[in-house]
């Protein structure tokens, strides 16, 4: 009887599950409220998010930020009223692998303007990072970089690197330094080029997108 009387006790002490109802609000502040509220979980903390609709873009973003680190747990998957148990597994984001520098094909998606084919896409961080890929004889023509300094690690081809002192030939393998505000040009040779970038974040470097384009 007295054991009884103590879980009675104990289950009414016992805080009712945290929810995080996001149907009120506008589309564009769904996501930053719930990234918010997860943010401020303790490890091991977790909340039901109630939504109209199974949330799939959602996840991928959490697999993105926090990939291993996050528990997803189906409550209810009503018409309207969709509940999901999001748990903090750990307390920073975990070390992984992003992409094989290697292998071409697991980033051979379209470049964009930039010529990049692949970006670190982590939105709490604190360097930008991509892979560019000229083709044959593709050039970023000369222009000043940005006030930062950018790291290049070459993946594959060749191509050469114009300065205001003279070319530096690039191949694969190669570790170039661009020194902040530094004049630079890159042409791509016979076989193409791509190298990866890796740089303090920021909005946007500063580059002509508009010069970027095939030899002739």
């Amino acid at each position: 009887m007295a054991e009884r009387t103590a879980d009675t006790h104990r289950s009414q002490q016992e805080e009712p599950e945290q929810e995080l109802d996001v149907r009120p609000l506008r589309k564009p502040d769904k996501h930053p409220t719930i990234f918010a509220a997860y943010a401020e979980l303790p490890v091991g903390g977790s909340f039901v998010l109630v939504n109209d609709h199974d949330p799939k873009h959602l996840r991928e973003e959490f697999e993105t930020d926090h990939a291993g680190g996050f528990g997803w747990e189906y409550l209810n998957r009503e018409p309207r009223d969709w509940r999901i148990r999001i748990t903090k597994l750990v307390g920073t984001p975990l070390p992984r692998i992003l992409t094989d520098t290697t292998d071409p094909a697991s980033h051979s998606g379209e470049a964009d303007v930039t010529g990049a084919v692949w970006k670190l896409q982590v939105r709490d961080r604190d360097l930008d990072s991509n892979i560019i890929a000229l083709p044959a004889g593709g050039t970023i023509e000369a222009h000043t970089g940005p006030d930062l300094d950018v790291l290049i690690h070459v993946l594959a081809g060749s191509g050469r690197l114009a300065t205001e002192r003279g070319d530096l030939e690039l191949t694969a393998g190669a570790l170039v330094w661009l020194p902040r505000r530094s004049r630079r040009q890159f042409t791509a040779g016979p076989e193409g080029l791509r190298y990866l970038t890796v740089h303090q974040r920021r909005q946007s470097l500063l580059l002509d997108t508009s010069r970027i384009g095939a030899g002739r």
